[in-house]
């Protein structure tokens, strides 16, 4: 039996993704994720981050499959990724290079 908080966090990565997403297409399939990348992050004073590469969240269930030297393509680009991050909360963050 699953307890609350695992039921509860699965509900909210729902909303969240279903709310906030921007549309992407991995290897030709459209997914819901979140893209970032630092040349497109709003400036926050001084604040410097260690972010390089551009990176997709996606919910583990729809990163199951990615795998390094697949394509996200984001607003036209192609980004190739270079490496796949579970991070033992039910998201992957996809590291990127642009193509």
């Amino acid at each position: 039996m699953a307890n609350f908080r695992d039921v509860l966090a699965r509900r909210m990565d729902d909303i969240v993704f279903s709310t906030l997403h921007d549309e992407v297409t991995l290897n030709g399939k459209p997914t819901r994720g979140m893209f970032s990348a630092p040349w497109l992050s709003p400036e926050l004073g001084r604040l410097k981050t260690g972010l390089v590469e551009p990176m997709l969240a996606l919910r583990d269930k729809d990163a199951v499959a990615a795998l390094r030297g697949d394509v996200v393509v984001f607003e036209g680009k192609s980004y190739a990724v270079v490496s796949v991050e579970p991070d033992g909360t039910g998201i992957t963050t996809l590291v990127l290079r642009p193509e």
